[in-house]
């Protein structure tokens, strides 16, 4: 699945376009290395991203097209 979906699924970043935005600006980091947006994210990668003063660093659990809210923190872990 692409990086910019895979935040948007997840819902890491509210907007798939904004997520597209942050990629292209080097905001996100995989596995320590700025990714593009079509990035194919797979298990156990490490996703880091800086929005303002804020960065989150995630590890992906699991990958899936569709997740239901309740359901979409199961994707990631926060490290």
């Amino acid at each position: 699945m692409r990086l910019d979906k895979f935040l948007k699924v997840s819902r890491l970043i509210k907007r798939r376009t904004v997520a597209n935005e942050a990629c292209d600006a080097g905001k996100v980091t995989v596995n320590g290395k700025t990714a593009r947006a079509s990035y194919d994210v797979k298990v156990n990668d490490i996703l880091e991203i800086t929005l303002g003063e804020r960065t989150v660093r995630a590890q992906v659990l699991n990958v899936a097209e569709t997740v239901r809210k309740e359901s979409a923190a199961e994707l990631y872990r926060i490290l």
